[in-house]
C-alpha cells in the first residue's frame, strides 16, 4: 500500500467546487483534508458548517478535518454529526488535551493532535498512545502555498523513532509545502499521510498528481 494522500480543500476552486470534488471522488485520493480557520488561532478565515455540509453531500472520501481554532472542544460533537472520520486539534489550542482527545474518540472519530513548526515533539510523550495520528505542520498554519520548512524532515524522523520505540500504531501526517520532491523525502523519513493542496489542484492533471504522490 502506498502513502495515504489527502488533497487539501483549501486549494480547490470554490467557483467550481462540485467539479473539483468530483475529481477527488474519481481519483486515488484516500481522504479529503479540510482546514477550518477562525481568524483568531491563525490569521485567516476559511469555511464553516454551511459549506462543509455541501462538501459532505458532494464528496465520497473520508473527511480529515484540521481545526485551526481556539476552543475546539465546543465543536467536537458538530463535526462528529457531520460524518468526520478524523479530527485534528492543535496541541497549542488545547488547555486539557487529554480530555479533548477522549471526547473526540467518544464521539466516534479518530483523534489526531497537530503541532506547529516551532513546537517540539517531546510534548507528545504523554499523549502519543491515546491518538491515532499526529499532524506535523511543515509551514506555519493559516495560508496555503507557503515554503516548506526544511527542519521538518528531521522532526518527522524523530517522531517516527518515538512512535516505533513505544510500539504505537500512530500515523504521521504532514501538511504544508508538500510536492513531489519534499513528499518523497518526507515519506523516506517516516510519513504515512501527505496533505497536498497546490501540487494537486494547480496541476494540469490533478488525478495524475495524486497518483504520483501515492507512489512516492
Amino acid at each position: 500500500m502506498g502513502v495515504i494522500v489527502a488533497p487539501s480543500l483549501l486549494s480547490a476552486d470554490f467557483g467550481h467546487l462540485d467539479r473539483d470534488l468530483d475529481m477527488i471522488n474519481r481519483s486515488d485520493a484516500d481522504w479529503l483534508h479540510i482546514d477550518v480557520m477562525d481568524g483568531v488561532f491563525v490569521p485567516n478565515i476559511s469555511f464553516g458548517f454551511p459549506v462543509l455540509k455541501s462538501v459532505v453531500a458532494l464528496c465520497s472520501k473520508p473527511l480529515d478535518v484540521h481545526l485551526m481554532i481556539v476552543n475546539p472542544d465546543n465543536y467536537i460533537e458538530r463535526f462528529a454529526a457531520l460524518g468526520t472520520m478524523s479530527l485534528n486539534v492543535h496541541y497549542e489550542a488545547c488547555t486539557h488535551l487529554h480530555r479533548t482527545i477522549y471526547e473526540i474518540r467518544r464521539c466516534g472519530m479518530k483523534a489526531a493532535v497537530t503541532l506547529n513548526p516551532a513546537t517540539p515533539i517531546n510534548v507528545l510523550e504523554d499523549i502519543l498512545g491515546d491518538v491515532q495520528m499526529v499532524l506535523l505542520m511543515t509551514v506555519n498554519p493559516g495560508f496555503g502555498g507557503q515554503k516548506f520548512i526544511e527542519h521538518s524532515i528531521e522532526k518527522v524522523a524523530r517522531l517516527r523513532e518515538m512512535i516505533d520505540r513505544g510500539g504505537y500504531n500512530t500515523l504521521i501526517e504532514v501538511d504544508g509545502g508538500v510536492n513531489f520532491e519534499t513528499g518523497k523525502r518526507l515519506v523516506e523519513a517516516g510519513v504515512d499521510v501527505l496533505v497536498s493542496g497546490n501540487t494537486v489542484f494547480s496541476s494540469s492533471n490533478p488525478e495524475e498528481a495524486i497518483r504520483r504522490l501515492k507512489n512516492l
